[in-house]
């Protein structure tokens, strides 16, 4: 189910994925258990576990397409920006935006139950966020490098980043005062003038 289990994929398995992605993050990964998931796809456990072999495989399968989610809609979209701080402009909005407007529960569950994967399967989606890390270490690195911003340590400023996104599922909630675009823009902003050392539209 592995490949399988990613963009074009069987309607059945998808469906498994988004309904098991949804209970997970209502009831937690612990508490939540696979006659759950059956009865929501009004499935018999038999039927669910032709699908799928246990409840550790379908949590790797959901983090492994919530990874190709951020992938597809962030990583491929900025990998090409020249200039560094452009890059990092558009990966932080971008990464935010898919964290509060498009909200899928497979980054959710990634976020939440980090600790919950095991063995194996914990060290393959580990080396996929850990790609990530290093593309925002590079990025700056080079921003560093260019003059466009004040000496941090790439490390530091990459886990700080992700520290700012990664919690935004915690407290943001569609439909309030800000939404999903200024929200973007705004901490974009806040935290490019940290990094920079100045407004972030300042010249």
């Amino acid at each position: 189910m592995r490949k399988r289990a990613r963009r074009g994929r069987p309607a059945r398995q998808a469906q498994i994925l988004e309904t098991a992605a949804r209970i997970f993050c209502e009831k937690g990964f612990d508490k939540a258990s696979m006659g759950d998931i059956a009865d929501a796809m009004k499935l018999t456990k038999a039927g669910l576990y032709h699908h799928i072999r246990s409840k550790e495989e379908l949590l790797y399968e959901i983090m492994a397409y919530g990874m190709d989610l951020f992938e597809q809609k962030v990583l491929s979209r900025v990998a090409a920006i020249d200039d560094p701080l452009e890059r990092l402009r558009a990966t932080f909005r971008a990464h935010v935006l898919l964290v509060t407007r498009d909200r899928p529960k497979e980054i959710t569950v990634i976020l939440h139950e980090s600790n919950a994967l095991k063995g194996r399967n914990r060290d393959r989606i580990n080396t996929r966020k850990k790609r990530y890390v290093r593309f925002l270490e590079k990025t700056f690195r080079e921003l560093v490098r260019s003059g466009g911003a004040r000496k941090v340590d790439p490390s530091l400023a990459a886990f700080a980043m992700l520290g700012m996104i990664n919690w935004i599922y915690q407290w943001y909630r569609p439909g309030g005062r800000l939404d999903e675009d200024t929200l973007a823009d705004a901490l974009t902003d806040l935290f490019l003038g940290g990094i920079l050392g100045r407004p972030a539209g300042a010249r």
